[in-house]
């Protein structure tokens, strides 16, 4: 099967990121929507998060992603030592994140858990997909945080036990109340309702890789 060529080129997005905590070992940062996580294959998609650190931190280790559309906390680490260690975190499932999202019309449970397996779906790159035979297992929490009328949207808190490329856009589709602003996963209606991809990363907790103090990175949600 031939392999399937990415012709987007994303906007230049004029945001900066916004240090939120900064010592010898790691930075927290806060990424703007609209930037890219990694430097694209193509040359046009240059700019990202990790381009914009290594100006001014060239150790800088990027640790986790967080899709283009999304904003939010990320870790970074700024040495290879730093890195094996908060990655060791990362494989023990000892890191905990949070975002926050708005979904498309009233969500019925006020709580509950999503346990959907991710594949991918090379007839329709990016996007993924949900399958119960080859897919990876996925699961997130979410909870109930505002129910809105007019139009019909729901607040939700997110904490995902698994990491999967666009989990949080898939699993909240796969319930039928896909994120505002989501271009590969909402319907027509739910993406023009929003500017951009109403998904925020809004807490990072993790174990200080040199102290060992339990860190608790926040990011206020901007929407």
């Amino acid at each position: 099967m031939n392999a399937r060529i990415d012709t987007f080129v994303a906007p230049p997005c004029a945001e900066d990121i916004a240090i939120l905590y900064q010592d010898d070992a790691i930075l927290l940062i806060n990424k703007p929507s609209g930037l890219l996580s990694l430097s694209g294959k193509n040359p046009l998609n240059l700019d990202s998060v990790h381009y914009r650190l290594v100006q001014q931190f060239p150790t800088a280790l990027l640790l986790h992603r967080l899709d283009f559309g999304t904003s939010g906390v990320m870790i970074v680490a700024l040495n290879k030592a730093v890195a094996a260690n908060i990655n060791r975190q990362f494989q023990a499932r000892t890191v905990v994140k949070t975002y926050q999202a708005i979904l498309d019309g009233h969500v019925a449970a006020d709580e509950g858990d999503i346990e959907l397996p991710i594949a991918k779906d090379p007839i329709n790159f990016p996007k993924l997909k949900v399958c119960f035979e080859t897919g990876k297992a996925a699961s997130s929490h979410f909870q109930v945080l505002e129910r809105r009328i007019g139009p019909d949207t729901t607040r939700v808190l997110f904490t995902p036990s698994t990491g999967r490329t666009h989990q949080l856009r898939i699993h909240s589709a796969g319930m039928g109340h896909p994120i505002l602003g989501c271009d590969l996963y909402g319907t027509s209606d739910s993406q023009r309702m929003a500017g951009r991809l109403l998904l925020h990363a809004t807490g990072v907790d993790f174990d200080h890789p040199v102290s060992g103090g339990r860190i608790f990175g926040i990011s206020e949600c901007p929407f």
